[in-house]
């Protein structure tokens, strides 16, 4: 029998090509998704501030502060000006964002967001740009005219 280089090239190729496309996709996914490791940017400094870790479950996507990088936060601070559970609870390892379901495409609404800075929950809603690479997150009071934007950038 007589053996044929050319077919072992092409069945590779093929291997090789269903591979590519498997990571691609995989890829393409991962952008389309908002749960990861976001670094959060002071909007008025343009400065980072922190790392933001978003997760989902059962639809339902979550973020909790994982790392600051601002200095008086980074010696355990604590949320002196919330009102809620949260009182007096360390910043690091708090939940800021929760109840955010998909609303249309790269869009998530229907949750809330704590600014630890202030105490306050406002509404919130975020949606994927720039390819999956920048999440912009939106905290407002009553309807989303009335708030601010802040862009979150993707590390992982």
């Amino acid at each position: 029998m007589r053996h044929h280089p050319s077919h072992g090239i092409t069945r590779g190729m093929r291997a090789a090509m269903f591979v590519a496309a498997l990571l691609g996709s995989a890829a393409a996914f991962a952008q389309s998704n908002p749960a990861g490791i976001w670094k959060t940017i002071d909007d008025s400094t343009g400065k980072p501030r922190g790392l933001v870790e978003i997760s989902e479950k059962e639809g339902v996507y979550s973020g909790k502060v994982i790392k600051s990088f601002v200095e008086d936060e980074v010696k355990s601070k604590v949320c002196d000006k919330c009102t809620d559970a949260r009182k007096d609870q360390p910043i690091i390892g708090m939940t800021i964002l929760t109840g955010l379901r998909k609303s249309g495409d790269n869009e998530w609404s229907g949750g809330e967001i704590l600014d630890p800075e202030n105490g306050k929950v406002y509404k919130s809603k975020m949606s994927l740009a720039d390819n999956g690479s920048k999440l912009n997150v939106r905290g407002f009071i009553g309807i989303s005219l009335l708030g601010r934007t802040q862009t979150w950038v993707r590390e992982r």
